[in-house]
């Protein structure tokens, strides 16, 4: 009985000392917090981090981050949508087990990405999205050794693609889509060595030639669609190459395209608005799994080849062309 008295005199000690000092009892990481709540300020307080108050606890109580199980260090901060403005903080740099960043939807997210991003050493996904920044696509991303995704689109960022992006070890997703990004393709991007490789660069004013040492990678998905991108495409494709989604529309491509090899696997090519010239190889009939598929408004020539899912497609992904003909176009003369 004694016993069991004294047990609950010390169950109630520990109760009212957790209230008195919520320290005792807190699972988050003290410098974690110090740092979310700097972030917290620079953001100038928004709604969507309302729930980040001194006195709860960052692992337990706050929204848009988690908590590492084991080590209780902050190893997720996604905010999706809100009222983020001003910059990017440089406090950021200070969640040293950060594996996710992700800022969606922001647009009062102004400025160059942060270079303190770079002290994330354990960083896999950087998403920074259908936001407002400005500046460069940086150099110095190139040391987040960890990084398995980088998307950066949607967003105003300016000048060339960093060859050095090629040397980030285990990336398996680059999306720079919906920028302002000029020059050319970086030589480099057939060094990739992830795979299953994503490779979204669509949507802005890139120029220049596809580069031949694309064709040392097989890539999973690649749209270089709405740019200003000129020549040959071969070493996008190949009988040996897994790809399954091209998309080269809307550049001012020019190959002939009777002599393009299409790898078995593709399940979507669009091709559309170029200057893509020859006839249609018999080959595509063999691409089974085939369900997205347009050639029109470019040069080409001859007979539509029968067979496969050619004959599924309707005209509008045949017309605009010079002499192309055969169904589902008009009959051939």
């Amino acid at each position: 009985m004694e016993t069991q008295i004294m047990f609950s005199i010390f169950s109630l000690t520990l109760f009212f000392s957790s209230l008195l000092h919520p320290s005792l009892s807190e699972l988050c990481n003290p410098n974690d917090k110090k740092a979310l709540l700097q972030i917290k300020q620079a953001f100038n307080d928004p709604y969507v981090l309302t729930s980040w108050k001194p006195d709860t606890d960052c692992c337990t109580d706050w929204y848009c981050v988690t908590c590492d199980d084991k080590t209780h260090r902050i190893n997720s901060l996604t905010v999706v949508t809100g009222d983020l403005s001003g910059h990017i903080p440089p406090q950021v740099g200070d969640l040293p087990y950060l594996e996710t960043l992700m800022l969606h939807k922001q647009p009062n997210l102004t400025g160059p990405i942060q270079q303190s991003i770079t002290n994330l050493k354990n960083l896999k996904y950087l998403r920074l999205t259908w936001n407002n920044l400005s500046g460069p696509v940086p150099q110095f991303l190139s040391k987040l050794r960890n990084l398995d995704l980088l998307e950066l689109s949607f967003n105003n960022l300016t000048g060339s693609i960093p060859a050095s992006l090629s040397k980030l070890p285990v990336l398996g997703s680059l999306r720079l889509d919906r920028n302002k990004l000029t020059g050319p393709i970086p030589d480099s991007f057939g060094e990739f060595r992830g795979e299953d490789f994503y490779l979204v660069l669509s949507h802005n004013q890139l120029s220049g030639k596809i580069p031949a040492s694309l064709g040392k990678k097989d890539f999973s998905y690649v749209d270089l669609s709405r740019n200003k991108i000129e020549g040959g495409a071969a070493a996008l494709f190949g009988l040996n190459k897994t790809t399954q989604l091209v998309d080269l529309s809307r550049n001012v491509l020019e190959f002939d395209i009777s002599k393009v090899e299409f790898p078995k696997s593709l399940v979507s090519l669009d091709l559309n608005h170029n200057r893509i010239t020859g006839s249609l190889p018999v080959g595509l009939t063999a691409l089974d799994n085939l369900s997205g598929f347009n050639v029109s408004y470019n040069r080409l020539c001859g007979k539509i080849p029968v067979g496969g899912n050619l004959q599924s497609f309707d005209y509008t992904a045949y017309f605009h062309n010079r002499c192309l003909c055969g169904a589902p176009l008009e009959s051939c003369k």
